[in-house]
């Protein structure tokens, strides 16, 4: 029981980062709102290396369809324009020679259509990600019933317990799927 009883926090925490993976991603793409999480992955040369953008200025959003980015060398500014505008977010920043100014444009209907298959993507590595850690999951419990650590019942009962989580994790995912295509939809 012990031994079961960690499997399971194990398989419930994997299946947590899974989830907090899949909410990073969705964070990071585009709906026409403005968010800071939009610049995360941008890299800026900076100093001879590649440093991430948010080390190297502060990203705010100022209004719901500009990020406003203060950057703390302005040595650095042409730089980090630059990182932006080669990014593939698809957004034209505005530097005016003490900060650099992201408009945020409307999506088009093509690129809304792009964004939800996008995230749909995403969603079902999630999934896979899941059932992944549900089959890891079942093979150690086959393995503790094939060592005769539980007994049959025990085995079956732990696997109801195991699919429930993933049923529950998988629709923890579906549902942000649906609420981040409402939100592309929406704007």
């Amino acid at each position: 029981m012990v031994a079961f009883n960690e499997l399971k926090q194990t398989s419930k925490e994997k299946m947590d980062k899974t989830l907090e993976t899949l909410k990073k991603d969705f964070s990071g793409l585009r709906t026409g709102r403005a968010s800071a999480a939009l610049l995360d992955g941008i890299k800026v040369e900076a100093y001879g290396a590649l440093s991430p953008l948010n080390q190297v200025a502060n990203v705010s959003v100022p209004e719901a369809r500009l990020l406003n980015v203060q950057v703390w060398d302005k040595s650095l500014l042409k730089a980090v324009e630059k990182a932006i505008r080669e990014s593939p977010i698809g957004v034209n920043p505005v530097n005016d020679g003490a900060s650099i100014r992201v408009p945020i444009p409307p999506l088009t209907e093509e690129r809304r259509i792009e964004l939800t298959k996008v995230a749909g993507k995403y969603t079902e590595s999630a999934r896979v990600a899941i059932r992944n850690v549900r089959r890891d999951a079942m093979d150690a419990i086959k393995k503790m019933k094939s060592d005769n650590e539980i007994s049959e019942d025990e085995q079956k009962k732990y696997e109801t317990e195991i699919q429930t989580l993933t049923d529950n994790a998988i629709k923890t995912a579906d549902d942000s799927l649906k609420a981040k295509e409402a939100e592309i939809k929406q704007v």
